[in-house]
């Protein structure tokens, strides 16, 4: 018996645009505000922001990418994993992280068509108001970058960390 793995996955889907290629502009603009929203932001929170965001508009490519950030940065696979689960599995994040997590869903899932009072109160309980700032620019951000991933059909599992897209 072989302990070779024979298993046969399915072929990877095709691209349906290389964005950045067609509009370079537009896509190191993206890079530069992407850069801009990270600015004093916790590296760990603000991957931990990009993978919720990620995971509630199933963008596999930026999920791929973010929990490949994440990882570098010192992230637990445990907290990784429960966070499509944070409600019930609370104790893994601080109250901070907990803000920001209920504040990215908030922003990301705009179903009433606002964000609510006590959602935003609470995240400005634990950021200062540029950090504040930082962190909602982060998740509008993240929300593009998963809009442009998604539409165009980019192709997740190549990315390495420091790579930039």
């Amino acid at each position: 018996m072989t302990t070779e793995d024979t298993t046969q996955y399915v072929p990877e889907h095709t691209p349906r645009l290389a964005w950045a290629q067609h509009a370079p502009e537009v896509y190191k603009a993206m890079v530069r505000l992407d850069g801009a929203a990270r600015k004093g932001l916790d590296a760990k929170l603000f991957e931990l922001v990009k993978i919720r965001a990620s995971q509630l508009n199933h963008c596999a490519y930026c999920l791929d990418m973010h929990t490949k950030d994440a990882l570098a940065a010192g992230e637990s696979i445990q907290r990784i994993v429960q966070l499509s689960a944070w409600e019930e599995s609370k104790h893994f994040y601080t109250e901070q992280e907990l803000a920001a997590i209920e504040l990215t869903e908030a922003v990301t899932v705009l179903t009433d068509g606002f964000v609510p009072d006590e959602v935003y109160e609470r995240a400005a309980k634990h950021f200062d108001e540029v950090q504040l700032t930082q962190l909602i620019a982060s998740i509008i951000v993240i929300n593009s970058w998963n809009r442009f991933a998604v539409t165009t059909r980019m192709v997740p599992g190549h990315y390495r960390p420091g790579d930039h897209g």
